[in-house]
């Protein structure tokens, strides 16, 4: 009865975890959608001439040049925020690939460990594609805690299945 009750409150732990990146994982996906109004109440908010921009210039500065290229391929080439589409719509498939594991997390454990080496794989992304496409280390920075906040549940998620598993 013990490990019963231990199993279930590892099962709930497992799947409260999932949710929460699964949730996180689609939230980021979708964003790249409406990228071109994203970016314009990005630049209405901390962009050159607002009160946030002028206490931080080089992130104001990174906006509006950023603003400007969207604004301009949006105008120009709209074409190009196809891929943007399909960025948003890869987050959603991985997402669903979860549902493996929240209905079996010991028999699909292995989609929480693909999910952790592609939070590992965000960093070097990042820190190897961003200088080569001009971004600053500011925003690769902030790119690369999206792994390494997405980690920390994939983490807990394996360890409590890993628990589950030696239950079973």
């Amino acid at each position: 009865m013990v490990e019963k009750n231990q199993a279930d409150v590892l099962l709930k732990r497992v799947r409260c975890l999932l949710l929460l990146f699964v949730f996180a994982l689609v939230l980021s996906g979708v964003t790249a959608f409406p990228l071109k109004w994203e970016v314009d109440i990005l630049a209405k908010t901390l962009g050159r001439n607002t009160s946030l921009g002028r206490h931080w210039p080089a992130l104001a500065d990174w906006i509006s040049f950023v603003h400007k290229g969207v604004t301009e391929t949006h105008r120009e080439y709209p074409f190009l925020f196809y891929g943007t589409d399909w960025l948003a719509f890869a987050h959603i498939v991985i997402a669903v690939a979860f549902i493996g594991p929240w209905r079996d997390p010991v028999k699909n454990v292995w989609v929480v460990q693909f999910g952790i080496i592609a939070c590992v794989l965000v960093i070097p992304l990042a820190l190897i594609c961003g200088p080569i496409r001009g971004i600053p280390l500011f925003w690769r920075l902030g790119d690369c805690a999206f792994g390494v906040v997405g980690i920390v549940p994939l983490w807990l998620a394996l360890r409590y299945i890993r628990r589950l598993e030696r239950l079973a």
